[in-house]
This record gives C-alpha cells, sequence and structure tokens, in this order.
C-alpha cells in the first residue's frame, strides 16, 4: 500500500523560506529511516506556488492560470511517498514526521493512501483481455 504524507503550504513556504537547520536535519533523519526501513519511494519539497501554474478546465476548453495562488491552506510545500504493508504501519511513520514547523508550533500533515491497480474497475477488465 502506497500512501502520501502531504506537508502543508505556509506563507513562509510560499515566500520560499527555508526551514532551519534544525528541521533540515531532523526531516533529513526521518528519511534516512524510511529508506533504511526500505518504505521510502520519495520525498521532496516544493517551491513557491509563484514558480507554478494550474491548467483550469471549462466548457471544453483549457486556460493556464499562473501562480502565485491566494489560498496558502489549499497548497502543499512536500510530500513523502511510501510504501508499506497497512494503514497502520503509515499511521506509525506519520506520527514520527517532524513537526514540519519546528518542534512546539501548531502544524498539520496530511496522509492519503494512493489508488492501486486493484482499486480501479477497470483493472479486472484489463487482465481479461489479456
Amino acid at each position: 500500500m502506497r500512501f502520501m504524507i502531504i506537508v502543508k503550504a505556509t506563507g513562509a513556504t510560499e515566500a520560499g523560506v527555508m526551514p532551519e537547520a534544525a528541521l533540515f536535519a531532523a526531516m533529513g533523519e526521518y528519511h534516512q529511516e524510511l529508506a533504511r526501513a526500505g518504505v521510502l519511494l520519495d520525498a521532496n519539497g516544493l517551491k513557491p506556488s509563484s514558480q507554478g501554474w494550474r491548467i483550469r478546465y471549462e466548457a471544453g476548453r483549457r486556460s493556464v492560470i499562473d501562480g502565485p495562488f491566494a489560498e496558502t491552506k489549499e497548497l502543499i510545500a512536500g510530500y513523502t511517498l511510501i510504501q508499506v504493508r497497512s494503514r497502520e504501519e503509515a499511521l506509525e511513520w506519520a506520527r514520527r514526521f517532524p513537526n514540519p514547523q519546528g518542534e512546539g508550533a501548531s502544524a498539520e500533515i496530511e496522509v492519503r493512501p494512493l489508488y492501486e491497480m486493484d482499486d480501479l474497475p477497470f483493472h479486472t477488465d484489463m487482465h481479461k483481455e489479456q
């Protein structure tokens, strides 16, 4: 089972402010632990939304909307992608995730499972054709 640990953006991350050295070290150690355990698939921070864009689909057309985007609470600052045996194991790892705002600060991360091929309705149809 794959899970994405999502770090929400803040005003500081949207301004391009890098975390303190202690937080970088804690994140580095955490990701090394994930790698040693063989569950880390990927992890990255995202640049501010001012350097990105969105594609809007409307009435059969596509339009480009350049960042920055106003609603920081809707944005992602980074992610960690893990592959584990169960929801419980993902929860165990998520509880160990360093506070993205630094110890003692208020913060929140979000964890969501990814769809697997077996979850998709057309998956069984594809196997029948082969």
